[in-house]
């Protein structure tokens, strides 16, 4: 493995994450701290406990995977997108690389963003509600490759992406939607039957309950099914972003 191809993309990716600071790390923890002052502070006090946890540290990981899934995507679409825009894919595709050297470049630097991003809302939340973590390795690894997965997933937006406009159609008009509707701010127990099982076919569901149960034990569905629902998610991928190298589809028009 091409080692020294690899550093140079993940820290080129790095590099622009920091020029990017404020877009990339304050403007996400600061409309993440509105929502912990809005429904953990002031809503939260008047909700009753779900599952015997206060409402205000029962939706923290919810929002941080809304932070986290939103901002994966972006950090991979929007990596892979601007090579195709500056015309400079081409002299990636004419390296000595492979797919995964690329890919493990690209997405390695999005997840990194992400996973620190996640952790420094974590500690935000802190300043508004009381929480514990009751599984704290487990957190930090489910944080991980939740972001390496849609890390992944946003790279093949920006591959299938044509222009400007169609980077932020995924991230806005699917996954928030599924994000809200998945169980960040409310147990899908809470549901009746029928929006219950509806709620199931939604795979941002799985991803909060399995952050929610490294912090409180609790989850609407099991742990290892969540984890199972993800590295599959994963490994679909994967697979499509090989056939995309292998075909130059989207990346040689």
């Amino acid at each position: 493995m091409n080692l020294h191809a690899v550093r140079a993309i993940y820290f080129f990716e790095m590099h622009r994450w920091v020029r990017t600071i404020v877009q990339s790390v304050a403007a996400p923890v600061i409309t993440t701290s509105l929502y912990f002052i809005v429904f953990g502070s002031a809503i939260g006090r008047r909700m009753p406990e779900i599952d015997g946890i206060g409402y205000g540290a029962f939706i923290v990981p919810g929002l941080i995977m809304l932070s986290v899934l939103t901002e994966s995507i972006q950090n991979g679409s929007f990596g892979i997108y601007m090579p195709k825009f500056a015309g400079t894919i081409y002299e990636l595709l004419s390296a000595p690389v492979s797919t995964i050297e690329v890919v493990l470049g690209y997405v390695g630097a999005a997840a990194t963003k992400s996973v620190v991003l996640g952790l420094i809302i974590l500690a935000t939340a802190r300043l508004f509600v009381d929480f514990q973590v009751a599984h704290p390795l487990l957190m930090v690894a489910f944080l991980a490759l939740t972001s390496a997965t849609f890390s992944l997933f946003g790279f093949l937006s920006g591959v299938w992406a044509d222009g400007w406009e169609k980077l932020s159609i995924v991230p806005v008009l699917v996954v928030t939607p599924l994000t809200f509707l998945g169980g960040s701010f409310y147990s899908i127990d809470m549901l009746p039957g029928v929006w219950r099982t509806i709620a199931l076919f939604n795979p941002v569901v799985y991803l909060v309950s399995g952050f929610r149960w490294s912090f409180y034990g609790i989850s609407d569905v099991g742990v290892g099914i969540s984890i199972a629902a993800t590295l599959g998610f994963f490994g679909l991928c994967l697979i499509a972003v090989t056939w995309i190298f292998r075909t130059g589809w989207r990346l040689k028009a």
